[in-house]
């Protein structure tokens, strides 16, 4: 039967240790990009479209792969059509998890235990919406009924975050933090900069006119991010490179692109590395963990990026060399004995063995201080989290990882944290089932709910704790 109660779980001890530990841990989403004024309005979705196609770009992709018009995906088509169109793309998807989650959602939100195809999409449209448009399911009721404890959604380092401070007033259920994203900072090779400069200097009150008043004004920036709860910050690295420079060759490599003169790579790079390495050292006495997102390769279709823009489903994998580059970073901070709590992620699959067995040379004084994070974009399938499964456990220590995250824009993406803790269970029962691993049920369970949530909770250092509320 499709979506049974022991989906994915093929043994004994792998459904004892979902049901009976992992399924009703509470969630840390420590990395989303849910928007925190969405968040803070707590408005109803106006139908189902708005709910689950309006900026997912997995469901695009499929969508395109079926042939469907992009007026009926990003374009000017009603929401009802649009719906139409990715519930006669739905049963194409059978293999892809989108069947499975698509399904999941419809079933765990919505109480709806239909296939979406044609021929049932307009009851399902009804009945959908009819619930969408209850107190139920305004945002912030989706994220209470979730069982989420932390947000933390993806904000640049010029954003205000008058929502986040709206929501520590008023929102006792569930916390929304803060993570500094400042890849805008680090982009000085793109179009955008100088303005983001401009902004950059009126938010912080000071005038930026040379690279160090913008080394100042980021680090104020990371201050007050810390006020306001933020314990993380997040950099896209979709190319990684490493060169050094001194801060006089800096200041003229600034000076260079505020009067708009094009840069050599070498001035590109060194750039960006001395900007993250002086961002590291901030992160570090502010006690954050950071996260390096590492090898998307993004806006491959140029002709679509001028029509739509970005993010709007035209990204790729990037292979391009990464130990030497990695290793000079991660060394650089630790010889200056300011490398932060770190998480390494890599959208290449390839780059897993790679980044467990370097971040195995920088572990130090905390459980799991460096982080082989849970599988990431085109990785987060049940193959793409067992692969990170297993190469963690293979190098690495299984026990100390913070498992799951969303990376989501979607309110209704909290079944993959259920997607994902049926993954790990049945991953461990398979350890036990060859007689790597006891069958402890004491063992394995302490196991798996330090995984789904304990250990995130103490790894990220938030101030809420919400271990009492836990009941099985």
């Amino acid at each position: 039967m499709f979506l049974h109660d022991n989906f994915l779980l093929k043994t004994e001890i792998s459904q004892k240790l979902f049901h009976d530990f992992a399924k009703n841990m509470p969630i840390i989403d420590y990395h989303c990009h849910l928007d925190p004024k969405e968040i803070y309005e707590n408005k109803n979705f106006n139908n189902l479209t708005d709910a689950w196609l309006a900026g997912d770009h997995y469901k695009w992709r499929l969508m395109r792969a079926n042939g469907i018009p992009e007026s009926h995906i990003t374009g000017d088509a009603s929401d009802y059509d649009k719906f139409l169109a990715w519930a006669r793309t739905v049963p194409k998807t059978i293999g892809n998890p989108l069947y499975t989650w698509t399904h999941l959602e419809l079933k765990r939100f919505l109480g709806i235990d239909l296939l979406l195809n044609e021929e049932n999409a307009p009851i399902i449209w009804e009945l959908a919406n009819e619930k969408l448009a209850s107190n139920e399911f305004k945002r912030r009721n989706i994220i209470i009924n979730s069982n989420v404890k932390v947000v933390c959604t993806t904000d640049d380092p010029t954003d205000t975050l008058y929502y986040h401070q709206q929501l520590q007033k008023e929102e006792q259920h569930f916390q929304v933090l803060p993570s500094f994203r400042p890849d805008k900072a680090l982009n000085i090779d793109q179009s955008g900069f100088i303005e983001w400069i401009e902004k950059l200097g009126t938010q912080s009150q000071t005038p930026i006119n040379s690279y160090q008043t913008l080394i100042e004004a980021l680090k104020g920036r990371v201050s007050f991010f810390h006020q306001m709860g933020g314990r993380l910050s997040d950099h896209a690295l979709d190319i990684l490179t490493y060169d050094e420079a001194d801060e006089e060759t800096l200041e003229a490599i600034f000076q260079k692109r505020i009067k708009n003169e094009t840069l050599t790579p070498y001035e590109i790079s060194a750039y960006r590395t001395e900007t993250l390495t002086r961002l590291i050292g901030f992160y570090y006495t502010q006690g954050w963990t950071m996260q390096l997102h590492i090898h998307a390769y993004r806006n491959t279709n140029s002709a679509m990026l001028e029509q739509l823009g970005p993010d709007t489903g035209y990204d790729g994998v990037n292979d391009l060399s990464l130990t030497i580059p990695l290793q000079r970073l991660l060394n650089r901070a630790e010889k200056e004995g300011k490398l932060p709590k770190t998480i390494l992620y890599s959208l290449n699959p390839n780059d897993f063995f790679i980044l467990a067995t370097l971040m195995g040379s920088f572990q130090k004084n905390t459980p799991g201080k460096l982080q082989l994070g849970s599988g990431w974009w085109y990785n987060d399938t049940r193959a793409g989290m067992r692969h990170q499964l297993t190469v963690l456990s293979d190098v690495g220590l299984l026990s100390t990882f913070v498992g799951m995250l969303t990376d989501s824009r979607s309110f209704l993406s909290y079944t993959r944290h259920e997607y994902f803790r049926r993954v790990l269970c049945e991953f461990i029962g398979e350890i036990v089932e060859r007689g790597e691993a006891p069958e402890d049920e004491a063992l394995l369970g302490n196991l798996v709910e330090a995984i789904s949530y304990q250990n995130a909770q103490q790894y990220f250092g938030f101030e809420r704790s919400y271990a009492k509320n836990h009941t099985r």
